[in-house]
């Protein structure tokens, strides 16, 4: 089902001016992105321990919750199942937090198929989004073009670019999108 043009271009008017009105908030967050990349990059090494330190209290927390929900919901089809996620979520997650240094080469396989991953998303979004927003799309997919070039990095220096990794990378990821965001409020602060 397609929408007609006229709901397509007030849909497009509305997030403009949403965009608009809300310009701050996106420079403040861009400009918070652009500094926690650069402190990222300057010290790599702490970032990716930090990444695998907070990657295993997301799963161990997730591991907990979903522990609970699936006991609480136990007359649901596929028990079982939610049951072993849950308890695997548990278990890397413990992993990750009594191991952050052995499991920093596993989650540096992770990040460079997130980072290919982010950059096709990155730059399908770009494409799609190119006419509305801004005239800015290009960031957008310079950003996406990066994150591919990244999991390139990534993937060619493993092992040894599991110490520095995460962190360096992590850090350029998160300066291209501050600098997405910030080019995007600008644009959206002046509109033609």
């Amino acid at each position: 089902m397609t929408l007609p043009s006229q709901d397509i271009e007030r849909l497009q008017s509305k997030m403009s001016a949403a965009v608009r009105e809300h310009w701050k908030a996106f420079l403040f967050e861009g400009i918070l992105l652009v500094v926690l990349g650069l402190a990222a990059m300057i010290v790599p090494p702490l970032a990716s321990l930090a990444v695998t330190i907070f990657l295993g209290w997301m799963f161990l927390v997730c591991g907990v919750v979903g522990l609970i929900v699936t006991f609480w919901a136990r007359q649901m089809p596929g028990f079982w199942w939610s049951l072993i996620s849950a308890a695997l979520a548990l278990l890397a997650g413990m992993v990750l937090l009594f191991r952050p240094v052995q499991g920093t080469l596993t989650l540096t396989i992770v990040v460079g198929a997130y980072f290919l991953a982010e950059g096709v998303a990155t730059i399908m979004y770009a494409l799609e989004h190119r006419r509305e927003l801004s005239q800015r799309w290009g960031w957008m997919l310079t950003a996406g073009l990066m994150d591919i070039i990244v999991a390139g990095i990534i993937i060619a220096g493993l092992p040894g670019s599991a110490l520095w990794a995460i962190g360096l990378l992590v850090g350029i990821n998160l300066m291209f999108g501050g600098a997405t965001l910030i080019a995007m409020a600008l644009a959206a602060r002046n509109p033609k």
